[in-house]
Formats: C-alpha cells, structure tokens, sequence
C-alpha cells in the first residue's frame, strides 16, 4: 500500500467531530477504495478542553490553527470553522503554503469564491466544497461530473432544512411561525439566532454555487433576490392546501436568453407554492432536495440530508478522498471546482423581479365592510391582473380585520406589485399583503 496522504481539521465543532468519527471508523474501507490510508494526522481549535467523544491518541489536537496550516505532514487542510474572516486567511495561506483544502464555508465561498479559486489555480492546488451545498447530498459533483455534458435549463431547490422543518411543522400544527420556530430551536434544528436561515441568506449562499456550477455566472449571494418565511401565516399555508399546493421555500435558478440573443440567469430564493404532486412538495421536516433539469438527461432530483454531523462529514471526507487520489497522481484541477473552467466564469445580467410572469397568491388584510372586496378586485383590474379565485377567510365586525385571499393568473410582477402599493393605501385595508408566487413549471 502506498504511504498515507495526512490531513488537518480546523475547527473541532459538530461538522470537525464528524469528520473525525467518519475518518477514524472507516479508515479501511476508505484505505481499500483508496490503495492507501487517509491519516488524520492533526486538529486546531480554540477550544481544546471539552470531550467530543473520538479517540485522539496519536493525533495532535490544540489551539495552533497555523502550526497545523504549515505542518509538513497535513497535505489537505479542512477549513471548518466558518465565517469569513479568519476562515478566508486561513484558507489562501494554507493554499500560498501549496495545501490543498476542503471547506464546508457556503458564505465564504458565495462571497469570496472568485478570490480563492483563483488563489487555488495560480499555485496549482484543489480547493474543494461539495458539504457547502446539500450536506451528504452529492448535488455539486453530480453538477460538476456527471451533467457536465448538458445544457442546464432550470434548477429548483430545497436548500435549507431549517425553514423545511418549520414550514412541515406549521402546516401538521396549524402553529404560528414564532411558535414553530421557539419549539425548532429548544430541539436544536434552529440556531439562537435564526436569521440566516429564516430570511433566505443561507438558501441565496447555497444558489450562488449553483448558479456558478449550472451555467457557468459569476455573482455574489448579494446579487440574488432574497425573502424567508417570517411573514408565512397558517392562514397561507391552509389556502395553499386547498388549491393543490403546499409552500416550500425554494432557490430557483433558469437560464434565458434576452430579445438579442445574449444569455441572462433568473435566480431568486423566496417562499413558492410548489404542485402537491410535485417530488419537491413530498420533502419534509429537515430534509433537502435539489431538482435539475439539462437538455438531454431530462429531470434528476438529488434528496438527502441537508446538514447534521455524519451526512455533512460523508461530504467532506469524499472531498478528502478525491484530492488524496490526485495528490498520489502527482496531479491537481482533474475538473474545474465550478465545473465550468476559470476563464469561461463571466457575470452574467440577472432578470429583474419585475419582468417575471407567474400566477401569484395574495393576501389582503382588510376591515369586513361592503364594498372593500371591489376596491381590491377592481384596483387588480385597472392593472391588467386577471382573478382566478377570491376566497374571505372569516366574518368579522364592521371594526374587525379578516384576509382576503387572491390567485391572480399569469401577470408581470411589476404589475402586481403596482397594483399592491395601490391597495395598501386603501383605507378599508389595514395591514401589508403578502404575495407568494406560484412555480407553474413545476407542473409540467
């Protein structure tokens, strides 16, 4: 058997412990698919006090994040300590010290990835990242290899177990959101502070790599149009039931082309109403789901678990296990790390919001009194908007608000959104509506 290619962990958090267990239960059967051990050789992390529960004899684990970076007998670094900061030094010095490395780092690489790859690619190392994108769900290899030969039209995901487990949950509940996210994080599928899940930023982190891998566009996660779930009621999700949906928050990315020819990317993250039929409605709690769809292959759907601590470490150490193979070739960049090479990633223009055509879900709120129901219809009206259903949940008094709820048929956001503003200003209605789009295409 050839000799060991070492390995480094930075950070020795929940994802760093996994690493750890996957490396060390499965070093034969990784040494046999290999033709030679991976051997964890040394661990960083500030806190080097507290028992996770692996068996660390003979590998060095302290605080010296640096020590481990230069360390001659670690060939791939594991970057796993998040953020993007001191995680992005970390990274281009262990990539200036020739190391190849493996992050799990979504945000960092959605935000800084053009600096890095291109870091990576000037000293001739593998900087890789499938656990970023779908935790043990091989979404970004099957991207990067096994569509490669196709033109990707569309791709719709799931990317997010968090806000998966709390839309489920509200709809098995018929709970409010703040409750549903209080009982989400006392059993720990929710952070203490949840906004990176709840408001989108971590599904948009997750679609820049997409959109990088399926066609080939440079943008930042900031680039992407973004809304979470804080403002999805019961009320919405018991009308989306009845209509045949349910409302799953989905990163959406297709690819067009403008009147003149030139390519431009559609890409947005926001609460849908998917067909109940659809594979992607049928994803639930905490699980991911990613559905592609190329010219030739048709649609693949890729579903798994989007994080926890052994899925998550499948992911990494499959990483470690594709560079290791390079590194005993004497070779690295076997495949492009966003599938498309580094000098065909161009920033390509976004569609604007506005230009999209989709039936829309509406809901008003309004005081129950005669004639507000033809104020709001009739502003739809003036704005070119069709009606296809109005439902008014509730009686109330004269002083009491109830909802009123609208499927629109096909319209330009543009137009929607004008004819809101319009009916916001309404006297009868006295709070903000809210719109949720409807994905038709996932019905053919």
């Amino acid at each position: 058997m050839r000799d060991a290619v070492g390995v480094g962990i930075l950070g020795f958090g929940t994802i760093g412990t996994g690493v750890a267990k996957v490396l060390l239960r499965n070093r034969e059967v990784i040494a046999r698919r290999l033709g030679f051990p991976l051997q964890l050789v040394r661990i960083a992390d500030l806190d080097t006090r507290r028992d996770r529960g692996v068996d660390l004899e003979d590998i060095r684990f302290d605080d010296d994040a640096a020590g481990l970076i230069s360390d001659p007998r670690v060939d791939i670094v594991i970057e796993l300590i998040g953020g993007y900061d001191a995680a992005r030094r970390m990274i281009l010095d262990a990539i200036a010290k020739g190391k190849h490395v493996v992050t799990a780092n979504k945000a960092l690489l959605a935000l800084h990835g053009e600096e890095i790859f291109g870091a990576a690619a000037k000293k001739g190392v593998d900087v890789a990242f499938e656990a970023s994108v779908g935790g043990g769900i091989p979404i970004l290899r099957s991207l990067r290899e096994g569509l490669a030969a196709n033109h990707i039209d569309s791709l719709y995901g799931i990317l997010n177990g968090t806000t998966n487990y709390v839309l489920t949950e509200m709809e098995q509940t018929g709970e409010p959101f703040e409750a549903v996210l209080k009982r989400a994080q006392d059993l720990g599928y929710a952070e203490a502070d949840p906004t990176f899940d709840v408001d989108g930023i971590d599904a948009a982190h997750k679609l820049t790599l997409l959109v990088a891998m399926a066609f080939g566009a440079q943008l930042t996660y900031k680039d992407i149009p973004t809304e979470g779930i804080r403002n999805v009621a019961p009320v919405d999700i018991e009308f989306a039931e009845e209509f045949g949906y349910r409302i799953k928050l989905l990163g959406i990315a297709k690819s067009h082309t403008d009147p003149a020819g030139k390519p431009r990317i559609e890409a947005r993250v926001h609460p849908t109403m998917v067909p109940a039929d659809h594979l992607l409605s049928k994803v639930d709690g905490a699980m991911n789901a990613v559905a592609v769809r190329g010219d030739a292959v048709g649609t693949t759907l890729h579903y798994g678990a989007g994080a926890g601590e052994l899925p998550t470490a499948s992911a990494v150490v499959g990483d470690l296990m594709e560079i290791a193979r390079e590194i005993q070739r004497g070779q690295a960049g076997r495949v492009a790390p966003l599938s498309y090479m580094p000098e065909e990633l161009h920033a390509v223009d976004l569609v604007p919001l506005g230009e999209l055509r989709a039936r829309t879900y509406l809901r008003f709120t309004a005081l129950d009194r005669p004639g507000v129901l033809s104020h709001i219809t009739g502003a739809l009206g003036q704005a070119g908007i069709g009606i296809e259903s109005v439902l008014q949940k509730g009686r109330g008094l004269a002083s009491e608000s109830v909802p009123v709820l609208v499927l629109t048929h096909p319209a330009a956001e543009a137009d929607v959104r004008a004819a809101i503003d319009e009916i916001d200003r309404l006297p009868d209605v006295t709070g903000p509506t809210r719109l949720i789009r409807i994905e038709e295409e996932l019905s053919q």
